[in-house]
């Protein structure tokens, strides 16, 4: 049998006092678990609002400088360069892609808009010269006349779209159309010559910042498929075989509304040159869309033989 003694009797070593750590209501994560800032960054509401601005004024533009466009299409217009705007501005201040292509890869996106406000103001001015020769418009109206005579020959996307218009179409206005349609063709050649010498020589896309993919092309999904270079090299193909066949290929809309529905004449002031706008836009954009998605699977290709190469020399 054991004996204890007593409770009262039992030693105990004091307890020394263990400090309180106050715990802050709120307290930052170490520096290396820390959310990385914002790499990419876009042009803020400022530029995104000075963009949609810009967009509203390249809409209004061929009815600002032709005359005697009717109040309810220029209210028409109005609206349309207030969504356009409102589009462009949301899609700019968006901190994630939406749907525009190389948002981060200038002067991408404004080389296009160079393309169509130019298109656009040309256009206007040829449009103008037969109510208000100007000598502006007759300069305009003497190189449109050169490049029509110049493409006009021949099975050029130009012959085509004239040979689409209707029989209801005068010799004067299909001229005008003639002439209209070659000089943006003759600038749209011009705008692609230069992207892609610009891409030759490496000046496209440059800057401090690596070219982010998913930034810059948000609908192409970079984890599908195999390979991600030769996905974008397929891309490319296509977009460069669409865009060179769309000039031959749009007259055939032309052909198709004279059985279906009105047929397109481009004889109103606004169609003649939004219609033919739209005709030499399409395909300069895919080219250039093409073009890019090419360099951009060579920018992706060097970067593996880069992170390869010192993989094969230790071994």
């Amino acid at each position: 049998m054991s004996f204890q003694p007593p409770l009262s009797s039992r030693t105990f070593a004091p307890r020394t006092a263990q400090p309180v750590r106050e715990t802050p209501a709120f307290s930052a994560p170490p520096a290396e678990t820390r959310p990385e800032e914002h790499v990419i960054r876009g042009p803020g509401l400022p530029g995104a609002l000075a963009r949609g601005m810009a967009i509203a004024g390249l809409v209004m533009l061929p009815a600002l400088v032709m005359p005697g466009i009717p109040p309810e299409t220029a209210h028409l217009v109005v609206l349309l360069a207030l969504f356009a705007a409102a589009l462009t501005a949301y899609e700019y201040a968006s901190p994630y892609p939406g749907l525009l292509e190389f948002r981060m890869g200038a002067p991408y996106n404004r080389t296009r808009y160079f393309v169509v406000a130019l298109s656009g103001l040309l256009l206007a001015l040829l449009q103008r010269h037969a109510t208000d020769p100007t000598p502006l418009t007759e300069a305009v109206s003497a190189l449109a006349a050169i490049c029509g005579q110049f493409l006009s020959s021949g099975p050029s996307p130009v012959a085509f779209l004239t040979a689409a218009l209707p029989d209801s179409v005068d010799a004067t206005h299909r001229a005008l159309v003639r002439n209209g349609a070659a000089l943006v063709l003759c600038l749209g050649a011009a705008v692609l010559a230069l992207f892609s010498l610009a891409i030759r020589m490496g000046a496209w896309p440059r800057g401090s910042r690596p070219f982010n993919v998913w930034v810059n092309l948000p609908t192409f999904e970079p984890t599908a498929g195999r390979d991600v270079v030769s996905r974008l090299r397929r891309l490319s193909a296509i977009s460069l075989g669409v865009g060179l066949a769309l000039p031959f290929l749009l007259p055939g809309v032309i052909l198709a509304s004279t059985i279906l529905m009105q047929p397109v004449s481009l004889v109103s002031p606004l169609g003649y040159v939004w219609g033919i706008v739209l005709w030499a836009y399409f395909p300069v954009a895919l080219i250039m869309r093409g073009l890019a998605m090419h360099r951009v699977a060579d920018l992706i290709e060097d970067r593996r033989a880069r992170m390869d190469a010192p993989l094969i020399a230790e071994d």
